[in-house]
């Protein structure tokens, strides 16, 4: 398959390689063939299939068994891609292929391996969103002192410090960890194999009296390594799909958070931060001087894409009627590869830019310095106040100032705030020069922002210790 016809993005260009092949037709194919091996491993052991059928079974279960092009022939004359590779895999057990799939029904193979699937891509994304958070921790520490303007409504607002906003989206990161940890241990289980409806009659037929179906059950499933619902109809829950994708939605939320975020302190009129741009890096095709932030727009694309997807999930699983209904199946075989691949690569984007993150310090000092001296107005309020002055009487002299340095910033114009408390003679009599400099320095009103990030770093490096993660 060349580039003559059509190719998802995520088989070439968004995602990666580690991902892509966890939701390879090879690799799926072969966790089936582990799924049968292990049914008739549990077989074995009640007697119903010999020694001699078992190793033949065995013998065939690798990927490097597999033949695509013969199951694909099979295939289009049946109509059914599960059955087709049963009778290949058959084909190539001539002593044991005939007790292949014995007592079950598709969803028996599949719903098991789609679930070692997503345990699988569920620790890459763990691996990615821990790679996340440690260098979020280095920045954290990096930066707590460092203030920085602090903005609400797109507006300047109260200074903070950078570390702190940095804290922010780790925070975020740190909830997403702890749903995937919730769905690792409680949601991600495999229908396990209880035949066509979830009944196993047809495997306490086969054992007829030799033992009980939820036994040999239990005996399959503990060779795949996962676990497995007490009940189910003749699929695993499709509310599992919903949740999983609820919770990359989630992750997708976090990191369209940060790129927006990013994209508005990269424009020049903010210039605080910037993604890593390389040597050779173009920017535009039109423009050469262009500096886009192409990797946090990415992120963000991805992120909206993924956004979408629960609804489907959401659709599949309540839309499931009685005990089956097979109008999930297509789309699964989209939205579940394609919302790992996406936060596959926002993630690794995410990273890359945290890694590669530059800070304008010199744009920081340039935003407090002309939008900082109106943080400090309510400070110069309840020193009035303390002077003597009515608080009425200083909250309006203060807006009236207030407004005439709005305008000379509004021209470009240096924030001529100080200026204009000093020169008022009301204040000037309460207030020496000095104090109102004083009161006007946004950066000495960050708060406890450093202890909080004292507190929050503690207890990062507690959940990177968990996940068997340096402490940063």
């Amino acid at each position: 398959m060349g580039y003559e016809s059509f190719k998802s993005p995520f088989t070439w260009r968004y995602g990666s390689d580690r991902m892509r092949r966890i939701f390879s037709e090879i690799y799926y194919r072969a966790l089936w063939r582990r799924v049968w091996a292990a049914l008739a491993e549990a077989q074995a052991e009640y007697g119903l299939i010999s020694r001699e059928e078992l190793d033949d079974i065995k013998s065939k279960m690798g990927a490097e068994n597999i033949d695509i092009e013969r199951a694909l022939e099979i295939e289009r004359e049946i109509k059914h891609d599960l059955m087709a590779e049963l009778r290949s895999y058959s084909e190539q057990c001539p002593i044991g292929g005939g007790k292949l799939h014995w007592g079950a029904t598709s969803a028996d193979i599949e719903d098991n391996a789609d679930i070692i699937r997503m345990r699988e891509a569920m620790g890459i994304v763990v691996e990615r969103l821990l790679d996340c958070l440690e260098a979020l921790s280095g920045l954290i520490s990096r930066y707590m002192d460092l203030p920085c303007l602090g903005w609400t409504h797109l507006q300047p607002a109260e200074p903070m410090t950078l570390g702190y906003r940095f804290a922010n989206y780790a925070q975020d990161l740190i909830l997403d960890l702890g749903l995937i940890d919730y769905l690792m241990a409680e949601v991600l289980k495999g229908k396990g194999i209880k035949g066509a409806v979830g009944s196993s009659a047809s495997f306490a037929a086969i054992l007829s009296g030799r033992g009980r179906p939820e036994d040999m059950e239990r005996r399959a499933i503990e060779r795949l390594g996962i676990r497995c619902f007490p009940v189910s109809s003749q699929t695993y829950p499709r509310k599992v799909d919903f949740l999983v994708l609820t919770a990359l939605a989630s992750i997708a939320q976090s990191a369209h958070k940060f790129g927006m975020d990013l994209r508005h302190f990269q424009s020049p009129p903010i210039g605080e931060l910037q993604e890593p741009f390389s040597e050779r890096q173009v920017g535009s095709s039109a423009m050469p001087f262009k500096r886009n932030p192409i990797k946090a727009e990415r992120m963000c694309s991805l992120a909206r894409y993924v956004s979408a997807l629960p609804k489907v999930a959401w659709d599949n699983a309540a839309c499931t009627i009685f005990e089956r209904t097979l109008d999930d199946s297509a789309n699964r075989r989209v939205i579940i590869p394609e919302a790992f691949l996406a936060i596959d690569e926002c993630l690794g984007l995410y990273s890359e830019i945290l890694n590669g993150l530059i800070v304008n310090e010199g744009g920081i000092e340039r935003n407090l310095r002309r939008f900082g001296p109106w943080a400090g107005l309510e400070r110069v309020l309840m020193k009035l106040v303390e002077r003597g002055m009515g608080r009425q009487e200083a909250h309006e002299r203060l807006r009236i100032h207030s407004q005439r340095a709005w305008e000379a910033v509004r021209d470009g114009l240096e924030n001529p705030l100080p200026d204009l408390l000093k020169g008022d003679e009301e204040i000037s009599r309460r207030l020496r020069p000095e104090e109102i400099e004083e009161l006007l320095d946004a950066r000495a009103y960050v708060g406890d922002c450093r202890d909080r990030c004292l507190n929050f770093l503690s207890h990062l490096k507690g959940v990177l210790r968990a996940h068997n993660r340096g402490a940063g």
